[in-house]
């Protein structure tokens, strides 16, 4: 793949055709069984067509608690609900939609974030699990200039979930490689290794520091020319690519903690700027969980723009 610069973005209005895909799997008697993700889903699918005139018709749902095998949340049936969300987008659409060791270095942290489809064990090598590399491709570099795109990822580790490279802070700024933060303790390592007269340890801690700042910058950059978008791409995530997601119990039923938080602060407020909503779900969850939700777009955007999908 050849470098190129990031594309000429186009806003979407959200006046056009709308769909939804919403998956919600609750891994039914298995180790890790789940109880809140199918009613996140009845939640989400209410919401959505209360607050912003999405159509059933128009949604594809998928739980693994249905008997039709063409709606469980399959590996197969994840995918192709997917590709089926962005066919034949067109400018002003819009739609709603663990990790692995990272394969192709465009993941700061050497991973790669991941969503276990209901069927991931029957895979030997873990290859049952979606990448982000792999939703990215479908989900948001087919998408054409002036589609919106707006993903919803109440998962664990699902910080950076649709690898989109503009990661914005709670103060609006954008979010960059944390590189820096490290060299700081990574000198005083050094220091406090040459003052003991370890000039040896001293050495390779300097070293340490030149090669993260390198390799850090590197990806960074790399991740904005080929992760950018044309199309009007913006992901809200339960927690930071390191965090997990709570399973929780919220006005009396158990549901995830982000997906309640998310739809509690639209209903309380519609008219929040993106700015305002990741900081209201970020206040709703302060109280009770440590996760922390993420806000990240395929382009730079104005955070204090109302938010719309």
């Amino acid at each position: 793949m050849q470098n190129r610069p990031p594309p000429n973005f186009q806003l979407s209005n959200c006046q056009g055709r709308k769909r939804a895909l919403l998956i919600g799997i609750n891994y039914f008697r298995s180790p890790n069984e789940l109880k809140g993700c199918i009613n996140d889903v009845h939640n989400l699918k209410d919401f959505l067509m209360k607050l912003y005139n999405f159509r059933e018709e128009d949604m594809i749902i998928l739980t693994d608690d249905q008997r039709d095998q063409r709606f469980i949340p399959t590996r197969a049936n994840m995918l192709a609900a997917m590709e089926w969300l962005v066919r034949d987008a067109r400018p002003n659409d819009s739609g709603h939609g663990g990790r692995v060791k990272d394969t192709n270095g465009d993941e700061d942290d050497g991973w790669d974030e991941t969503i276990y489809p209901v069927d991931h064990q029957m895979f030997p090598g873990k290859s049952g699990q979606i990448v982000d590399d792999q939703m990215h491709d479908i989900m948001v570099r087919r998408l054409p200039p002036g589609c919106r795109l707006t993903a919803i990822f109440d998962s664990c580790h699902s910080g950076t979930a649709m690898d989109l490279p503009y990661v914005y802070s709670t103060q609006g700024t954008l979010k960059e490689t944390n590189v820096f933060k490290d060299a700081g303790s990574g000198l005083m390592n050094a220091g406090m290794a040459y003052a003991s007269g370890n000039i040896g340890g001293a050495l390779s801690s300097v070293m340490s520091i030149g090669n993260k700042l390198l390799n850090g910058k590197s990806v960074d950059d790399r991740v904005k020319r080929f992760k950018s978008s044309a199309a009007d791409v913006v992901m809200f995530s339960g927690c930071k690519d390191e965090q997990t997601s709570a399973d929780a119990f919220e006005a009396g039923r158990s549901t995830g903690a982000m997906s309640h938080a998310f739809t509690s602060a639209l209903r309380a407020n519609p008219r929040q700027s993106y700015l305002q909503l990741l900081n209201s779900v970020r206040t709703i969850l302060r109280e009770k969980y440590s996760q922390r939700p993420q806000l990240s777009s395929s382009h730079p955007i104005d955070v204090n723009l109302l938010f719309i999908c």
